[in-house]
């Protein structure tokens, strides 16, 4: 199976703003692209630039697609390593656009088996339950949003947290007593604290029945991430720290981490995302499934993926519900209430409108 040519689309969604401790987010900077080969049909794979965080943006990742199609223009789509390290020798990092390729091309490998793409990673069906971020804001408009998640039905509320540390205690003081008990809550600083703030917020939040604590410090204080954990009562996962499997060999041995946090947008898509998966569950170190500003393309594919994997049993999967302002996808999972349903289609099973792609800057190689 040849790749004939890719589409490549600026594929920008208005959001409602979304703050975290690194910045705030007015559209999610997409790209989405289309691989077609001489089978006659083709795969698609989205990614959602956030340079807080990952260094690429909407417009490097758009740059970088052109290289990168250019490269596998004429190359067997179904020789999935093969063509992504291709694009890892042709640059280093770009993980988010990377991911976009690699997605398209695990598209076209399920639609060939004619598997739905789970089933093609040796998957089967399985609950779950995503949780509903709350962005930073001031403590009481943090504490009336979660008091309004609830009455919608969410189970599992993540809170963004970061900036100062005694704000971010009366935060979660605040929302738990707005809540009561009954909810499960998650918190994620985005790497916002120094160690003698999270040793300060963790310690003094401790109970309010907390599940994980998220990426507390920035990675290059990773090595303090032991430290850390022994002085928190509530168990860190690691995210921003996590790029890669070597990332995660690295911090699970040295004790830094309870769970890891895996994304396609820095692993660079599925076939690291596996190894990252596989680091985890041989050290026992369980897994959640996370995303950027995807659309439900993006987010058909993690649940794919994390329905493929045991490992994997914290799912972070609204960033469609969380302030998209339109819906520009056709098929791909649906949620009812908070449990996503996965399409049995061959594939991912989702696809942009073409009516919405018309409108956006694009270029086929």
């Amino acid at each position: 199976m040849k790749i004939t040519k890719t589409e490549i689309y600026k594929f920008s969604i208005p959001m409602h703003p979304f703050t975290i401790a690194t910045g705030t987010m007015d559209f999610a900077q997409n790209i989405f692209i289309r691989v077609h080969t001489d089978a006659g049909y083709y795969g698609v794979g989205e990614c959602s630039a956030f340079p807080m965080i990952v260094g690429e943006t909407q417009a490097t990742c758009f740059e970088m697609a052109k290289d990168f199609a250019a490269i596998w223009k004429g190359k067997n789509a179904l020789d999935i390593e093969a063509r992504m390290n291709e694009l890892h020798a042709f640059t280093a990092f770009n993980a988010t656009i990377k991911s976009a390729f690699d997605m398209a091309l695990y598209d076209l490998a399920a639609k060939q088996a004619a598997m739905p793409l789970y089933q093609f990673l040796g998957g089967g069906k399985k609950e779950m339950e995503t949780d509903f971020t709350i962005g930073i804001g001031t403590p009481a408009g943090m504490a009336a949003t979660a008091l309004d998640y609830k009455k919608q039905g969410v189970r599992i509320i993540k809170i963004k947290l970061g900036k100062k540390g005694a704000e971010d205690i009366e935060r979660i003081k605040q929302i738990r007593s707005a809540i009561g008990d009954d909810l499960l809550l998650r918190i994620d600083a985005n790497q916002g604290w120094s160690f003698e703030t999270a040793v300060m917020v963790l310690q003094a939040i401790g109970q309010y029945n907390i599940q994980f604590c998220e990426q507390p410090m920035r990675h290059w204080d990773d090595d303090k991430l032991p430290a850390l954990r022994k002085l928190s009562p509530i168990k860190i996962m690691a995210d921003e720290s996590v790029f890669n499997h070597h990332d995660a060999e690295r911090l699970i041995r040295a004790g830094a981490c309870d769970y890891v946090n895996i994304k396609f947008a820095k692993s660079s898509g599925i076939l690291e995302a596996k190894k990252i998966n596989a680091v985890c569950e041989q050290h026992q170190v369980p897994c959640m499934m996370g995303g950027m500003l995807e659309s439900r393309i993006g987010l058909t594919a993690f649940a794919h993926f994390a329905l493929a994997h045991d490992n994997i049993i914290f799912y972070d999967m609204d960033t469609f519900m969380l302030g998209h302002k339109l819906d520009p996808v056709k098929g791909g999972l649906q949620y009812h209430g908070f449990i996503p349903a996965i399409p049995d289609t061959p594939g991912i099973g989702a696809d942009a409108d073409d009516d919405y792609l018309s409108g956006l800057e694009k270029i086929i190689i």
